[in-house]
């Protein structure tokens, strides 16, 4: 048996040196640009959640713990929560972000650390907030055991 060779002729078709060859127009990021944003950190006992939103509060970046590769308790703890803060922060200097305005929720142990981890990047504070829901009441105890 005789095997075919396919081959295909390759048309090259060079532009007149008389035209110029306009620059493409340079790449425009997708992202839009922010001067200022609210930081959300929510801290529970299992996982630290940090979100970036515009003043209005629409999204425009989040992380968390287990986002971060942390598994199981190492989930909860304070340098899991730096680490979630930091690599948000790099994020966020690619959209021009200045300064901030932290809103903290939530009793765990990463509040403060996520919040250190996102400044060292060099962010501005404008305020703190803390709203952690808290019961005015509480549930209803259970029933006094018979016996």
């Amino acid at each position: 048996m005789v095997k075919k060779q396919i081959t295909t002729e390759e048309k090259t078709t060079k532009a007149p040196a008389n035209e110029a060859v306009s620059a493409a127009p340079k790449a425009v990021s997708s992202k839009k640009r922010v001067e200022s944003g609210i930081l959300h950190v929510q801290s529970t006992y299992n996982n630290t959640k940090v979100m970036l939103t515009d003043t209005k509060g629409n999204a425009l970046m989040w992380g968390s713990s287990g986002g971060a590769g942390f598994r199981g308790a190492k989930k909860g703890t304070p340098f899991a929560a730096a680490k979630v803060g930091e690599t948000l922060a790099l994020k966020a200097v690619n959209i021009g972000l200045k300064e901030i305005a932290v809103v903290v929720k939530g009793v765990g142990s990463g509040r403060e650390s996520a919040i250190r981890g996102f400044i060292s990047k060099g962010f501005i504070i404008t305020s703190i907030k803390d709203e952690t829901p808290v019961p005015f009441n509480g549930p209803k105890p259970k029933k006094p055991r018979r016996v």
